[in-house]
């Protein structure tokens, strides 16, 4: 499966309650759409985000993202550097 990027970026630090919230909106989503979360890169000052999933296409991801109203700024697919 391709690797599919998301860029998240928030006007003030997201809240540890408010990423949780999201988590559980978009955990049935995921199953749906055959989308599987990897990880996760939060910024310091928990501004900007980047994750990261095996899906079949960039539009499940970003069916996910929309039915769990988890706001993204990009999207986009990606080839994994240095794995073997």
């Amino acid at each position: 499966m391709p690797r599919i990027i998301v860029e998240r970026s928030f006007e003030t630090p997201l809240a540890q309650e408010d990423l949780t919230a999201v988590e559980a909106r978009m955990a049935p989503c995921l199953e749906l759409y055959n989308v599987r979360w990897v990880r996760s890169f939060w910024s310091a000052d928990r501004k900007r985000m980047v994750c990261e999933y095996d899906a079949p296409d960039i539009a499940s991801v970003r069916n996910v993202q929309h039915e769990a109203q988890a706001r993204f700024d990009h999207a986009w697919a990606a080839e994994v550097l240095g794995e073997p």
